[in-house]
């Protein structure tokens, strides 16, 4: 009830505007009814890592939800398809159990990503953390806490922020689940994945990650802004479940 009230207040003395086009902004966001409606959605993906299916799969596993096509508005769940796993997945399993990626990097979703991380444009984390939010509230179970994946001191000092961080304030408010900012360590500032082969990126992640004081939790959601190869979140999920977690599920704005 007392969000409720600020937002009303905030809404009123600063109307939400779009980022993308400057018009006014839907449903307390910063984005427009009509620039929501085009962002590029990952309806179709495997589960486990959110990779994207070209085409329908068969052999359903577990309940899968789609991204209603209307702007969230707090009403009915969306609309469940099968859901299925990949052929990476089927061959070789990632350490993590389930991936909830609403969006394709592409488009307006990558400008917005981009912009946040390069750019140190704060407001798109609020945008992107609602959104994302907004999503989780309709198809993911609530873990014990939120993980937002650690950067290198030497990459935070030359960024000044961690976009993760910055993205999971949001959703960890409008899921009120905790975040933990200081249970795990990036051990080595590893080169940027980016032009990596999907190889070379697991080679690259090897024991990049340490756990630096004792979790209590047994389920765990990972957060970061994009999963391309999924290289990151396997390692990460890996320490963590060798450090007793039972379930570590991963969050991420986009899958590329």
């Amino acid at each position: 009830m007392v969000y409720n009230w600020i937002n009303i207040i905030q809404d009123y003395l600063l109307p939400p505007t779009c980022i993308l086009c400057g018009n006014p902004g839907h449903h307390s966001h910063d984005i427009c009814y009509s620039c929501y409606t085009h962002l590029p959605r990952n309806n179709l993906c495997c589960y486990r890592c959110a990779e994207i299916l070209e085409t329908p799969a068969t052999a359903p596993v577990q309940s899968c939800w789609a991204i209603p096509a209307q702007h969230p508005s707090g009403g009915s769940r969306a609309k469940p398809l099968p859901a299925v796993l990949c052929g990476r997945c089927l061959s070789r399993h990632p350490a993590f159990d389930h991936t909830y990626a609403p969006f394709i990097h592409q488009g307006a979703i990558r400008h917005l990503i981009s912009t946040l991380k390069f750019g140190a444009n704060y407001k798109n984390a609020r945008l992107l953390g609602m959104l994302l939010a907004d999503h989780l509230k309709q198809t993911a179970d609530r873990p014990d806490l939120i993980l937002p994946v650690p950067l290198h001191k030497a990459r935070y000092r030359q960024r000044g922020f961690n976009q993760a961080i910055e993205i999971a304030r949001i959703v960890g408010r409008e899921l009120q689940t905790p975040l933990d900012l200081t249970s795990c360590k990036r051990n080595r500032d590893t080169p940027h994945q980016t032009r990596l082969p999907a190889k070379k990126r697991r080679k690259n992640l090897k024991n990049a990650f340490s756990i630096i004081k004792p979790i209590h939790a047994q389920h765990i959601a990972i957060l970061d802004d994009v999963m391309t190869t999924g290289s990151t979140a396997h390692e990460l999920a890996y320490v963590l479940k060798k450090a007793g977690v039972g379930r570590v599920d991963v969050w991420v704005c986009a899958r590329a």
